[in-house]
C-alpha cells in the first residue's frame, strides 16, 4: 500500500504517555512537517539540520511565550518508528502543559492522530506486518510474563516469518502452474505434482498446529474466568481470600452470606486466572435478594472457563456428588471437585482421587489445587518461544486456508485442470495475506487500528 496514495502524507500529533498527572509527559509528533513545526517552537537549536537519534535540551516556545523546558528526541524518516520524521517531545507531567504543546503543535499545522494512527503509519510505511502491528497493541494489553513473552515474539516477527515462508513457497509453484497455461497446447508440466503436493502437506500440518495453539493463546492473551460453586458454607469465600492471600470476601458461619459475585485475579506460572466468588448455591430460600445471587451464581457457572465446585467433605454424599458431577457433564461444564474442611474429618469421597482435597480454612492443599487449576487450563507446556496464535482474527483466516489447503489437495488427487489448481492456490494466498495485510482493505485496517490506543 503506497503512503502518499493513500493520503497519509500530512503531520499527526498526540500524546504518548498515559494522561493524568506525572513526571513527565510525552508528546509524539510524525509527519513530513513535523520537523518544520519543531523549528517553529524550538529556538534553541534548527533541529532541521541535526542529526537522526538524538536528544535535545531548550525552552519550547509559541512566540515570545514560554511553554515548557523540553527534551526533544529526533527521529529522521525512514528509520524511526512510523517511517516517517518523529519527534517525541518529553515534557513535564502537567495535563494542562501537555494540552499546549499539542494545542501549539495543531496550530501550526498538525493535526490529532486516531487511535493506533502511528503505528497504523508504521504498517502502511513497511515498518511492520498486520501482524507484528496488532502485537504492538497486545504486548501495551499484556499483564502477564506469558503475554508479554508472546507479544514480544511476534513482533519480533516469529509468526510473521512462517507465514511468509508459506507465502513464497505457494507463490512459487503458483507462477509455474500458472506458466503451464501459456504452454497449454503442448501438454507440458513446469510444477513438479509430486512435490507441490508434498509441500501442500507440509503448509497444512503448519497450519494445523497453528490453529491448536490458539487455545493456548487465548489463554495466554484474555486468562481463564475460574466460577467458584458450591452450597452455603462449603467456604467458597474462605478458598477465594485463601487463593488471594488477602481477606477479599466476607467470611461468615451464616448460610447466604455472599449475595452478589466477587471477582478478582491471580497470576499462576504466567497465567492470569480471574477468580468468580458466587452466592451458595441452595435449592429453597425465602430470601428475594439471595435467590437473585443464585441465580448470578448459575449464569456464571455457565459462562466459565472452568467451575471449582467446593463441597464440605464430611457431609456431602457420594449420592449429592455424583449428581453435581452429572449436572455438570449434562452441561459440558469443565470443572474441578474439591472437598473442603479436610482438616476436621474424611468421609468415603476423600479416598476419590477425582477429588482435591483441601483445608481453605488452614490454607491446606492450596498449591495442589493451583497446579490442578493450571494443568486444566493449560494442556500443553507454555513455551513462548514458538508461534502461539492470540488473535481470533488470525485464526478465522487460518481456518480458511486449510479449507483452501485441503481443496488444493483434492484438486491435485482428481487431477483437476492446472487453472481451477491456481484459483485454488490464490485463495489460498489470499487468506495469508489477510492475515498480515498483504491483501486487506482500508476499512479493515482502520476498523484493527481503531482498537488500539491514542498516541502508539
Amino acid at each position: 500500500m503506497n503512503n502518499k496514495l493513500s493520503g497519509w502524507d500530512d503531520t499527526i500529533v498526540a500524546l504518548a504517555t498515559a494522561p493524568g498527572i506525572a513526571a513527565i509527559g510525552v508528546i509524539r509528533l510524525s509527519g513530513q512537517s513535523a520537523i518544520e513545526i519543531i523549528d517553529k517552537l524550538f529556538p534553541s537549536k534548527e533541529i532541521s539540520i541535526q542529526t537522526s537519534h538524538t536528544l535535545h535540551v531548550g525552552l519550547l516556545k509559541d512566540g515570545n511565550e514560554v511553554i515548557d523546558e523540553v527534551v526533544l528526541s529526533l527521529f529522521k524518516g525512514p528509520k524511526s518508528y512510523t517511517g516517517e520524521d518523529t519527534i517525541e517531545i518529553s515534557g513535564h507531567g502537567s495535563p494542562y502543559i501537555q494540552q499546549q504543546i499539542i494545542n501549539t503543535c495543531i496550530k501550526y499545522g498538525a493535526r490529532l492522530a486516531k487511535p493506533g494512527e502511528f503505528t497504523q503509519r508504521a504498517f502502511i510505511n513497511g515498518k511492520l506486518d498486520l501482524t507484528q502491528a496488532e502485537s504492538v497493541a497486545d504486548l501495551i494489553a499484556s499483564n502477564t510474563k506469558a503475554a508479554q513473552k508472546t507479544a514480544i515474539q511476534n513482533i519480533r516477527g516469529g509468526f510473521s516469518h512462517q507465514l511468509k515462508n508459506m507465502r513464497e513457497q505457494l507463490i512459487k509453484f503458483s507462477a509455474l502452474i500458472e506458466l503451464e497455461l501459456d504452454f497449454a497446447t503442448e501438454d507440458v508440466e513446469f510444477a513438479d505434482r509430486t512435490q507441490f503436493y508434498n509441500l501442500i502437506e507440509e503448509i497444512a500440518i503448519a497450519t494445523q498446529q497453528l490453529i491448536t495453539s490458539f487455545q493456548l493463546g487465548n489463554v495466554i492473551k484474555n486468562g481463564v474466568s475460574v466460577a467458584i460453586i458450591g452450597k452455603p458454607n462449603a467456604g467458597k469465600s474462605t478458598l477465594l481470600n485463601c487463593l488471594l492471600n488477602e481477606n477479599r470476601a466476607i467470611v461468615s458461619e451464616i448460610a447466604g452470606t455472599t449475595r452478589d459475585t466477587i471477582e478478582e485475579t491471580i497470576n499462576i506460572n504466567g497465567i492470569l486466572f480471574r477468580l468468580i466468588d458466587t452466592a451458595g448455591i441452595r435449592t429453597q430460600s425465602q430470601d428475594i435478594i439471595e435467590n437473585i445471587g443464585i441465580e448470578k451464581s448459575l449464569e456464571k457457572m455457565n459462562s466459565a472457563d472452568i467451575v471449582l465446585y467446593i463441597f464440605d467433605s464430611n457431609t456431602e454424599t457420594s449420592e449429592e456428588l455424583a449428581k453435581q458431577i452429572h449436572v455438570f457433564d449434562d452441561a459440558g461444564i469443565k470443572y474441578l471437585l474439591v472437598g473442603n474442611k479436610s482438616d476436621i474429618g474424611k468421609t468415603e469421597t476423600s479416598n476419590d482421587n477425582s477429588v482435591i482435597s483441601i483445608s481453605a480454612k488452614e490454607n491446606n492443599g492450596i498449591d495442589i489445587l493451583k497446579e490442578k487449576l493450571y494443568q486444566s487450563s493449560v494442556n500443553s507446556e507454555v513455551n513462548t518461544d514458538n508461534t502461539v496464535v492470540t488473535n481470533a482474527r488470525h485464526l478465522q483466516a487460518l481456518l480458511k486456508m486449510k479449507d483452501s489447503l485441503a481443496s488444493i489437495r483434492e484438486g491435485l488427487d482428481q487431477n483437476i485442470p492446472g487453472d481451477l489448481l491456481a484459483i485454488e492456490i490464490r485463495t489460498c494466498l489470499f487468506h495469508l495475506g489477510d492475515i498480515t495485510g498483504e491483501v486487506t482493505s482500508e476499512d479493515k485496517l482502520d476498523y484493527i487500528f481503531s482498537k488500539f490506543c491514542i498516541g502508539k
